[in-house]
């Protein structure tokens, strides 16, 4: 593989402009690990789709406020909001997603209004539905369905969840399943499948000995919401595990592309590494990989060696602190910019077909639709 001036890699290019072009892509799923600039990405991609003649909603399950305010939104909530000065022929809208509500309205969309009282105002429901484990991923894959079948927008940017593996939004109906379809849940749910005096006796004898444990554990009343909870929810799970299954799959689609966002460090370009291989085994379109805030200097050709003998000497000289602290500075940016070329080359090594693109550090935060602009012409600059 040969090398580009100033010691990169050749790699292949991350063509953005190229895929929101593209009306056969659909949906736009940015990951990565925590604090690598996705959130931002995202709606970067979301402004520049738009402008360039896309019908285009950003979902973000980011709980900072940061994108509503660089949209010009005073908030963002479950309901995609339309966002104003858009230039060109499309149309832009962003939401933030909201775990519980989301799942009230699944709940009241797939229950009759009897049961879906019984589960609303269950206390175990109230903990699943804000607290659970994989719960905000499974409703950031719900949502998303959503969205797709509502057909409103012809291109969908998804950022998504800040949690501990990035990727857990794939597991997230897998683990869902696996606590539905658990022994304690089917042996809670039997006594309403079999229903009747049956019921009673098949629950004393599959759960006797359980059931007394967990009453003076939990209580009786404890227990008893516990089993209104899952027999209310029993016929209404069902509908949730194949509506996952869909969203997966439509995940796996020509449709889809997964751009995954990192940093120019140890631990974040690790993370890029096995979300590129994660994605592979699990048969997702990777689109690539943006590496975000890399250094770059205007004065490359002055080494940082030259750089800190330079300020030596004129500090030995006295009198030059302004240069020599210059010079300093150039010295610290450079040791930095190669910093981050080792830990850049040691990914292109690992995945040299794996496009890339770089987004330079810009010299302040994103807060408005110009810093977003720019953000998406830096990605499109490639």
């Amino acid at each position: 593989m040969s090398e580009r001036p100033g010691g990169h890699r050749d790699v292949p290019v991350l063509d953005l402009d190229a895929i929101i072009d593209d009306p056969g892509t659909r949906i736009i799923v940015c990951c990565g690990s925590g604090g690598v600039g996705k959130t931002t990405t995202a709606a970067a991609l979301g402004l520049r789709a738009a402008e360039r003649g896309r019908a285009a909603v950003v979902l973000t399950v980011d709980p900072a406020r940061r994108l509503a305010q660089s949209m010009g939104l005073t908030e963002l909530d479950n309901v995609p909001r339309p966002v104003e000065d858009v230039t060109g022929d499309g149309t832009l809208h962003a939401m933030m997603l909201d775990m519980k509500r989301t799942f009230d309205e699944i709940i009241e969309a797939h229950a009759d209004p009897e049961r879906a009282r019984q589960i609303l105002t269950n206390p175990f429901y109230q903990s699943l539905s804000s607290s659970f484990s994989g719960t905000q991923e499974y409703m950031a894959m719900e949502k998303l369905g959503q969205l797709r079948r509502s057909g409103e927008w012809d291109l969908i940017v998804v950022d998504t969840p800040p949690s501990r593996s990035a990727l857990d939004f794939l597991d997230a109906p897998e683990r869902l399943g696996r606590f539905l379809d658990g022994r304690l849940i089917r042996v809670l749910t039997a006594p309403a499948k079999a229903g009747g005096r049956s019921a009673f006796k098949l629950f004393n004898a599959g759960f006797g000995l359980i059931a007394g444990a967990m009453t003076k554990l939990l209580g009786a009343q404890v227990l008893k919401d516990l089993q209104t909870f899952v027999s209310a929810l029993d016929a209404v799970f069902g509908g949730f595990r194949a509506r996952a299954e869909q969203t997966y799959r439509l995940l796996q689609a020509p449709g889809t592309a997964f751009v995954v966002v990192a940093a120019p460090e140890r631990d974040a370009m690790r993370e890029a590494s096995y979300f590129v291989e994660r994605l592979a085994e699990e048969r997702m379109p990777l689109a690539g990989v943006v590496i975000n805030r890399v250094h770059r200097s205007p004065a490359e050709g002055l080494s940082a060696a030259r750089s800190a003998a330079a300020a030596e000497e004129l500090e030995s000289r006295g009198g030059h602190d302004l240069a020599a602290a210059v010079l300093r500075l150039h010295t610290g940016r450079m040791q930095l910019a190669a910093r981050e070329h080792r830990e850049r080359e040691h990914f292109v090594t690992a995945h040299p077909t794996v496009p890339v693109a770089e987004v330079p550090a810009m010299w302040e935060d994103v807060h408005d639709l110009e810093g977003l602009r720019q953000v998406g012409k830096l990605l499109a600059a490639q």
